[in-house]
């Protein structure tokens, strides 16, 4: 291979570091740039032959050419002014032959001006690695796991069984149960819990961004893609566990790609050729009634079966209505704090009033209710006066046969109870929620909204 010409070294050299001399075993200079020699007051012809310590006064490049210890980002005095210098033993052919120093920064304003420069990309790099590793774990332990009745605790247990296991889990329960914290505390008991946690609600993503989101792509896959390509889900869960949450609304084409990264244990990023090995521990969620799906042809039967190796049904609050006292307490911690209340309490009449309810909207709703509660109320106690219009009304009413034509209730309440049924209809007819919001005439994110608010 042709060598370099000398000229050229030494300009290079002069490019890629300002300041730059070399000695031999005995401190003699062999070589020291121009810039340094100005900086000096001497000539390239004047310093080279003499010994470095005739040179540059301070130096230690004749010690380091002795001892072969390195000095990094030392502290070197020279006219006055304090310079940081790196110095460093030469080695050619395996024998010690003398030594290399670099001026990095002639001046304390040098080096300010560089810190000045990387400080604000250090510091935005520790924002994003401490946003990234809270994001990317569970938040949730089986101790966060509030209730005492039988059906909750048979299924925390189960939950804490499966924990230290690495196979597939399949949460299943009506919306607001608690679906998502019983994943969080699966993952932070397993032996991955030191490795990303990565949540996917299969709902919430455009169909046509699903498979990229999940998977990843490759620069110039399409459109807008980022220079470099972006990593998906399952890359950035490997080692660790994908939550895939409504798993039920997911499409069915991607239901396939999915169902083939699960067998072959490998990802192919959208607009990529070659394949990824992942390791990865899947926990999935739904609300839906997956086995009704699979006889109508909406879910696959493989991927079903590929899902529910073990099987866990978190039960709705209406089924555990003697853990409500408990719950409430709980979340109502959570909201002094968040509210910088301290003990937040239930009167007697409210308490008794909510143990009445049927609870449709589950936990999550609990949480709403009791959250506008401590908005409308002063002091530290919910009352009966601070519980939405509907829980005011007498509680016989959630129990009336719609065959009491009759009855009379509030409208407000008509209303709600109309909207409500009129979405369950358009998702039992449709599951895929882009098509439910579109039989209604109403947007897709009116259409969470109001699922978050009923607990569909």
């Amino acid at each position: 291979m042709k060598k370099l010409p000398y000229d050229w070294l030494e300009e290079i050299i002069n490019l890629a570091a300002e300041w730059v001399v070399v000695v031999d075993r005995e401190g003699i200079v062999l070589f020291i740039n121009e810039a340094y020699c100005d900086y000096l007051g001497t000539t390239q012809e004047a310093a080279l032959g003499q010994n470095v310590r005739d040179v540059i006064e301070n130096t230690r490049m004749h010690i380091v050419a002795k001892t072969a210890h390195a000095e990094i980002a030392s502290i070197h005095t020279i006219k006055g002014s304090e310079m940081i210098a790196n110095r460093h033993p030469l080695y050619i052919g395996g024998e010690l032959v003398g030594a290399v120093g670099a001026v990095m920064f002639r001046n304390a304003a040098d080096w300010m001006a560089y810190s000045n420069k990387v400080q604000p990309l250090i510091e935005e790099l520790d924002y994003y690695k401490k946003r990234f590793a809270n994001e990317l774990k569970s938040k949730y332990s089986f101790h966060d796991l509030a209730g005492e009745t039988e059906v909750f605790l048979q299924a925390k247990q189960l939950a804490e069984r499966v924990s230290s296991s690495q196979s597939a889990v399949l949460l299943t329960g009506q919306s607001g149960t608690g679906k998502e914290l019983f994943a969080h505390a699966i993952h932070g008991a397993s032996s991955r819990c030191a490795f990303p946690f990565v949540r996917v609600n299969s709902a919430s993503i455009p169909e046509q961004l699903l498979e990229s989101e999940l998977f990843g792509y490759e620069e110039g896959a399409f459109t807008g893609a980022k220079k470099g390509g972006s990593k998906g889900k399952f890359e950035l869960a490997h080692r660790g566990t994908i939550f895939l949450d409504e798993i039920g609304d997911m499409p069915l084409a991607m239901q396939s790609k999915l169902l083939r990264v699960l067998q072959e244990k490998e990802i192919e990023r959208v607009g990529g050729q070659e394949t990824k090995p992942i390791d990865v521990r899947i926990i999935a969620a739904t609300h839906r009634d997956l086995e009704a799906m699979v006889k109508e042809g909406t879910f696959r039967e493989d991927l079903y079966y590929r899902l529910n190796v073990m099987k866990i049904d978190v039960p709705s609050l209406a089924e555990r209505k003697k853990d409500l006292p408990l719950l409430a307490a709980v979340l109502l911690k959570k909201l002094a704090r968040a509210f910088d209340r301290p003990q937040l309490t239930l009167s007697l009449e409210a308490k008794n009033r909510l143990l009445l309810h049927s609870w449709p909207g589950n936990i999550r709703e609990l949480e709403n209710i009791l959250e506008r509660a401590v908005n409308v109320m002063d002091g530290t106690v919910i009352r009966m006066n601070h519980l939405p219009l509907y829980l005011q009304d007498d509680p016989a009413m959630e129990q009336r046969s719609s065959t009491e034509e009759t009855a009379i209730i509030p409208l407000k309440h008509a209303v709600q109870q109309a909207e409500k049924q009129a979405f369950k209809a358009a998702l039992n007819r449709s599951p895929n929620k882009t098509e439910a919001a579109r039989l209604l005439g109403i947007g897709k994110t009116k259409l969470y909204d109001k699922c978050r608010e009923y607990g569909l």
